[in-house]
């Protein structure tokens, strides 16, 4: 049997290895933080990627987890209404529901989902070896462990990226984001809604996410190297909020400042080089993007149960990672560069380009509006082919 080692056990890596232990792979995950963790804020998983869950056995809904979205609305910093979303007819349309879900709950989920999978944490991988048996791995406490073939799922700061592409500096998009969830119920977010607020070189997201809670998020324009300090105090976040609609100020006054975890904009140049060997990436460690499209966990997704298609239906070991690189690089190309160019829209702060930009948020056809929200959730699953090839075989010189 074929063994995978995965560094990383966040979305990325945990869907990776229910997916490759679905198709008879051996999984073994390691993870750098010393414990599960149950903090953090809240993910919208979009069709696109609620319908791979379900491939793979999972629902959301049918778990308990999170809230369907079926309403989203954009707003003004004082919230006046600009635009509803049509995200109940494109769920309609794709077939998959959208569903907001606490980060911490999802992880859990998928933890559970992967059986008895081994997941080590406090195991932080530091760095591989190729052999003619496979791929060695090196934990942060300089213990090693073999297997044919190593999947890098840590993220936007993989140690397995470097070691494939080499350096590279992150790239700073100059902002920050604040992100928390919360006990919180308004009237002005109904059960199942989304709505967003977008002023002048800051926005704000409320969530809800189901059983009374609300995932938020703030985003403030920042000097280059200030997004990395955050803020230093609450009454800082509800200083940059003042003055606007009531349900964002009052939401993060009943947030714990402990609660409110603040993070850099940053991303990296796309990459078309996520193989080495044995080795390959996947989520943010392949193709780290903003949250603009909410797409990140959702492509990670994706990632995982392509990857394991293509082993499975693959010659050997490293034809079925180089095949699965090659099958999402278009996409994933296209949801980094269009985050990117989102992004830049979102966090305008001339206020003419504010003006333009929210009169077109409103007057837009309904038809461009539709066809730009849908792109992203579009996803199709790859086609079995008949008969079903067998699991990848450990072959050595596939491997070599």
């Amino acid at each position: 049997m074929v063994k995978a080692l995965v560094a990383g056990a966040g979305v990325a890596g945990l869907t990776t290895a229910i997916a490759l232990r679905a198709r008879g792979v051996e999984v073994e995950v390691f993870e750098a933080a010393p414990a599960w963790r149950t903090s953090g804020g809240g993910l919208g998983i979009a069709c696109n990627a609620t319908k791979v869950l379900a491939a793979l056995g999972i629902d959301l809904r049918s778990a308990g987890l999170g809230r369907v979205c079926d309403r989203f609305t954009l707003h003004t910093a004082r919230g006046r209404p600009m635009r509803e979303l049509p995200i109940a007819s494109i769920s309609a349309e794709l077939g998959s529901p959208v569903v907001n879900v606490r980060r911490a709950d999802l992880i859990a989920l998928l933890r559970d989902r992967a059986g008895d999978t081994p997941v080590h944490y406090g195991s932080e991988v530091v760095g591989y070896e190729r052999g003619r048996d496979g791929v060695s791995i090196t934990r942060a406490d300089g213990r090693t462990v073999t297997g044919d073939l190593l999947i890098g799922a840590d993220g936007i700061r993989s140690a397995v990226r470097a070691r494939v592409a080499g350096p590279e500096p992150v790239t700073e998009h100059g902002y920050v984001c604040w992100i928390a969830t919360v006990a919180f119920e308004h009237s002005a977010l109904p059960p199942g809604g989304a709505a967003h607020y977008w002023g002048r070189g800051r926005r704000f997201g409320l969530i809800d996410i189901g059983g009374g809670h609300v995932y938020w998020w703030g985003t403030k324009n920042v000097p280059a190297g200030r997004a990395h300090r955050g803020a230093d105090t609450k009454r800082e976040v509800l200083r940059c909020y003042a003055g606007w609609a009531s349900e964002v100020r009052e939401v993060i006054s009943r947030t714990a400042e402990a609660d409110i975890v603040s993070v850099p904009a940053q991303d990296r140049p796309f990459s078309d080089r996520w193989g080495d060997g044995p080795v390959t990436l996947v989520g943010d460690a392949a193709h780290p993007m903003l949250t603009s499209l909410s797409q990140g966990a959702g492509a990670a997704i994706e990632d995982g149960y392509s990857l394991a298609y293509h082993l499975a239906h693959a010659t050997g070991v490293v034809a079925g990672l180089r095949g699965y690189e090659r099958a999402r690089r278009e996409r994933t190309r296209w949801l980094v560069t269009a985050s990117r160019r989102l992004s830049r829209t979102e966090q305008l702060e001339h206020p003419i380009a504010v003006c333009l930009r929210d009169l077109v948020i409103r007057y837009a056809p309904a038809s461009a509006v539709r066809r730009q929200n849908i792109a992203p959730m579009r996803f199709h699953l790859p086609i079995e082919p008949e008969p079903p090839a067998t699991s990848p075989r450990a072959d050595k010189e596939a491997i070599r």
